[in-house]
């Protein structure tokens, strides 16, 4: 049964309450590109991030990220370089640096320069050949031994860093969408609180899950304040409707029940409310195998009540053309400005009504088994001036039949005396 409402008013937009809106400004919880919009200050155990120094170089910035690549590099070619001088000055190679007869530890090398150079040829194992090390250095045995193990460690902990850093799914998220605005409309004659996602890459997200929290400050019972509450928004988890299959742009909706947070929100209410929607698309990207998430939010005047999402998806030959130019488009249907707690109560009253004017109905009207018990034993009478004469044993079809038309609103008496 549908239930339709036409003594509540309908919604209309009015200048009056865009202006209100405008004029009061919220700080975001989450930006609309998904950026969090939190800065952790006063941290005096900054020592933890150097336990976990990979994850720091990761989330460190590009700018930072290559200044310390090329660090990374360049002091262990000058500390190596700087030790090998020092092991030729020690051991007086720089002094009998024309004396044939004496075996340096590396050959050609005649200062902090060349020792430099043999630093970096050690270290990225070029070795063009002109500075060698001999067989007369221990020392210089052992510390090549130390560079090379040393330069394979730099190497794979940077070449993993940058590899990592690159690889990340965050720009994948440029190309996962969200409606710009959030609506309010019937579904079925319940409110439901709707927006739409999409992606734009042929290469679909894989196993893509959508998860909704409403971020709002309040108090409880006890008086404590709690700032930025988070409260979860059901978007289909009981039922699987959470679960995307995201090869074309969706509809994600809310129904606003008795376990929702809105259930008592109104049009009026909802344009004095100061909240925001965030919502989190999960996934992993086809390509990669790497998961990936997107971001958005909306405030309280990014919902617009009594508005649906146009249709974005047309049949072409052989294919589904989506039009990505209507992703963000809305328009105005006809809404109860009241809230989802009221339209469930004008609907069980309708129901109730319905019911008790059946029934009584039903009790009013005497049964056609009563009828017939009231006549004259033999019926001769009734034979004899011509009317039909009624037996209560074959009178079940005619009641039912009976029964039937006063459910649909009508008494089907000529019906049942014709028949009978």
């Amino acid at each position: 049964m549908r239930l339709i409402v036409t003594d509540m008013p309908f919604t209309k937009h009015l200048q009056g309450s865009k202006v209100s809106r405008a004029r009061r400004k919220r700080q975001r919880y989450v930006e609309k590109n998904g950026r969090c919009n939190v800065q952790h200050g006063n941290m005096r155990k900054t020592y933890r991030y150097l336990t976990d120094i990979f994850t720091t170089l990761v989330d460190l910035n590009w700018r930072c990220s290559l200044f310390v690549f090329v660090m990374a590099y360049a002091v262990t070619w000058l500390f190596f370089g700087a030790i090998w001088y020092l092991i030729a000055y020690c051991r007086g190679d720089l002094d009998h640096l024309e004396d044939e007869a004496w075996t340096p530890c590396v050959n050609n090398v005649n200062g902090f320069i060349s020792a430099f150079l043999f630093s970096i040829e050690t270290e990225t194992t070029i070795g063009y050949g002109h500075r060698v090390i001999t067989d007369q250095c221990p020392v210089g045995t052992m510390l090549l031994l130390l560079q090379a193990i040393l330069g394979s460690m730099v190497n794979a902990f940077m070449v993993g860093c940058m590899f990592v850093k690159i690889s990340q799914p965050n720009k994948r998220a440029e190309t996962l969408v969200f409606s710009k605005h959030a609506v309010i409309s019937l579904r079925d004659d319940k409110l439901c609180l709707m927006f739409r996602v999409g992606d734009l890459r042929s290469s679909h997200i894989v196993g893509a899950n959508m998860r909704a929290k409403l971020i709002k400050s309040k108090q409880t019972q006890e008086g404590e304040f709690i700032p930025l509450d988070q409260t979860d928004i059901s978007v289909g988890f009981e039922t699987g409707d959470d679960r995307l299959f995201l090869v074309s742009p969706l509809v994600i909706s809310h129904e606003i029940d008795s376990r929702s947070p809105f259930w008592d929100m109104s049009q009026a209410q909802l344009e004095k409310e100061d909240f925001e929607i965030v919502v989190i698309l999960e996934g992993m990207v086809e390509a990669t195998g790497m998961t990936c998430q997107a971001r958005s939010s909306y405030l309280a005047e990014e919902v617009l009540w009594g508005h649906r999402f146009s249709p974005m998806m047309l049949l072409a030959e052989g294919f589904f053309d989506i039009d990505y130019g209507a992703f963000h488009h809305t328009f105005e249907v006809g809404t109860p400005s009241c809230s989802a707690r009221e339209l469930a109560l004008a609907a069980a009253r309708l129901d109730a009504h319905l019911y008790w004017s059946i029934s009584s109905r039903l009790d009013e009207e005497p049964t056609l088994a009563e009828q017939a018990t009231k006549q004259p034993d033999g019926g001769s009478a009734h034979s004899k001036a011509g009317e039909p004469i009624f037996i209560v044993g074959e009178m079940t079809d005619i009641q039912e039949q009976s029964a039937l038309g006063e459910l649909n609103g009508s008494v089907t008496t000529d019906q049942s005396e014709t028949e009978a």
